[in-house]
């Protein structure tokens, strides 16, 4: 299978859906091929495709490969699904997309730092993270401005209970 006759076919029809090619895998298992497909957009809430929005993609995917030639008539099997939230943050789209998220944040020569996204833009990301001094049980916050260009590693925390922040005034 060619890999960027798979990509030409593949992007303009998730383009269509308001979506993005994010990565193209093709694996070899025996006789057959493992096409994993991963996809990324803003989604109806603007936090990345839901499951009825990949439910279509690959509906969409699999009838144009069905009716091409770009998998040479081999047989395969296809696998169509998000970025994930383990996977990590690398452009300006992908902060954007989990504003409102908890962070894990490791930067150029500094102490990592874990928050929660306010918003971002082209060149930055601000992160509401415990404000120095404050109680564990009853953190107090603040605001702090990242420069994209300083994070090595940026991965979204999975919180099973979502605490509310507490302001000054409750403290």
């Amino acid at each position: 299978m060619n890999e960027n006759q798979l990509s030409g076919l593949i992007e303009p029809l998730l383009s269509q859906l308001g979506m993005e090619l994010e990565k193209l895998d093709v694996v070899r298992a025996g006789r057959r091929s493992l096409l994993r497909i991963t996809v990324d957009g803003d989604g109806a809430d603007g936090h990345g495709p839901g499951l009825d929005e990949i439910g279509e993609a690959t509906s969409e995917i699999s009838r144009a490969l069905d009716e091409s030639d770009a998998t040479g008539n081999a047989p395969y099997t296809l696998e169509v699904s998000s970025r994930g939230v383990s996977t990590p943050l690398t452009e300006p789209k992908h902060f954007r997309r989990n504003q409102g998220r908890l962070l894990a944040v490791t930067l150029e020569e500094e102490p990592s730092v874990e928050g929660r996204i306010v918003c971002s833009d082209d060149s930055t990301v601000t992160l509401e993270v415990p404000a120095p001094g404050s109680k564990p049980h009853r953190p107090l916050t603040q605001t702090r401005e990242i420069p994209l260009d300083r994070i090595r590693r940026a991965v979204v925390q999975v919180e099973m209970n979502r605490k509310p922040a507490v302001t000054d005034e409750e403290n």
